[in-house]
């Protein structure tokens, strides 16, 4: 039998029971056991984990990120891109469908399962393909791909550009209380285009994407959701017009959720063109800033932070998209969009805490409560911090300084933007289902 955990001297924040207080928690046979003050806890045929100066809080939940696994295990498998997610502090990842094949069949649903069962180290939870092959033809059979498991349909990476079949996609998906999570881009409007369409891409001679691009989408696929009824997710919301849009949407009771990354609330579309690394700003093409959408403007930064503490923005995921490095170093127009996440997530968000921006309990309710709620169903994730739950926990030093190296990244993608950046803000240990699964050093 297993030896009970015993964490103790740490803040405890719980967004789903309004919790946010010192205590120490007592975990035996994978769930809380006991919940005390702190030092009230019998320590005896228990591991300790000294929690002093750190929070404790629910495993963080990830609504958005590429395993790449089938098809693609040169850039992810889903063996190391849950072990880079539990060093991030996630026990739940929702895995995207653009793989190869992509995640259209039962079988392709079974396999992820399959293989997260066999060599995953947190929780793996699918999304199907809207349509088949994500080639915007035909619909997917999504009424299986709902049976085999998965928890919404998008062809993330691929805008449905049919108006029609996406109405259609809505109205299936609506009957089976699953939501469509929608890339919102406009394929023409974003033809050919780099980065962020201002001043830096003219600078550096890159063709742009409007902001328009990801707008015109979201005007559509909020009327199609009105028209439908469904559940819309819109995924990696990137300018300020953006989210104008979903809050009138949500005034007006549609049923529409939104999620923002990491990289669009803190990086602009100037990080293409500098290191980031002291006070150096030479005239680059960083490659690992690449990514869709793109980095935006200050402003389009100010506006996601103001509809995230607004709720207008409803949670935080990472749109983890790892690359090998041959991916990268190559021309800009050449190289492939996306960025390592996870392992730099949280140290990336401790910016807006430390810095006044945002609050420390309105991020992790970002991270755990909201996306638990916007899934509906609870897919085994445990619903707070209480006695006889299961222990899903990440254990951080909101003020443990580090220093990025990509190097000691356990996702195979080494590609980020952040490179040499020293952050603060650092996980020092991941529980899922009671175990440890990452320890930091």
């Amino acid at each position: 039998m297993a030896r009970d955990l015993l964490i103790i001297g740490g803040r405890i924040i719980d967004a789903d029971q309004n919790i946010d207080a010192a205590g120490d928690l007592l975990i035996s046979d994978g769930k809380f056991s006991q919940i005390g003050s702190p030092g009230t806890l019998p320590s005896k045929n228990a591991d300790v984990i000294d929690a002093a100066g750190c929070i404790v809080c629910q495993g963080f939940i990830d609504l958005h990120c590429h395993l790449r696994d089938p098809g693609f295990e040169e850039k992810e498998t889903i063996a190391t891109g849950t072990k880079a997610a539990a060093a991030g502090g996630f026990t739940t990842v929702c895995c995207m469908p653009n793989t190869n094949p992509p995640i259209d069949s039962r079988a392709s649903v079974e396999y992820v399962i399959r293989t997260a069962a066999q060599s995953g180290t947190i929780r793996v939870l699918p999304i199907g393909c809207i349509t088949k092959g994500r080639k915007g033809a035909e619909l997917s059979e999504m009424y299986d791909l709902a049976d085999a498991g998965v928890i919404g349909f998008s062809d993330d990476g691929s805008t449905v550009a049919n108006p029609q079949l996406l109405q259609k996609a809505m109205e299936y998906s609506r009957t089976l209380g699953l939501p469509i999570i929608e890339h919102c881009e406009d394929p023409m409007l974003a033809k050919d285009g780099y980065m962020h369409e201002g001043w830096v891409s003219t600078r550096l001679g890159l063709k742009g994407v409007p902001t328009a691009a990801e707008e015109v989408i979201i005007a559509r696929d909020i009327a199609l959701a009105q028209l439908t009824k469904a559940k819309l997710h819109i995924a990696h919301v990137s300018t300020a017009g953006s989210v104008e849009m979903i809050r009138r949407a949500k005034e007006a009771g549609i049923s529409i959720t939104a999620e923002v990354t990491p990289h669009h609330l803190t990086l602009t579309h100037e990080r293409v063109m500098r290191t980031g690394r002291g006070n150096r700003s030479e005239l680059l093409y960083d490659t690992n800033a690449k990514v869709n959408p793109p980095l935006r403007t200050e402003e389009d930064i100010a506006a996601l932070i103001a509809g995230l503490k607004a709720g207008v923005i409803d949670c935080i995921a990472t749109d983890h998209a790892p690359h090998h490095e041959i991916d990268k170093l190559c021309e800009f127009g050449l190289a492939a969009f996306g960025i390592s996440g996870f392992e730099t997530a949280l140290g990336s968000l401790m910016t807006l805490v430390h810095n006044g921006h945002l609050d420390m309990k309105a991020l992790i309710a970002a991270l755990t409560a909201v996306p638990s709620r916007i899934l509906g169903k609870n897919y085994g994730i445990p619903a707070g911090i209480k006695i006889g739950s299961t222990a899903d926990i990440v254990i951080f030093d909101p003020d443990k300084e580090w220093t990025v190296r990509s190097s000691d990244f356990a996702s195979k993608g080494k590609n980020t933007p952040l490179e040499g950046q020293a952050l603060k803000g650092k996980v020092k240990a991941t529980i899922y289902y009671g175990a440890v699964v990452y320890s930091e050093g």
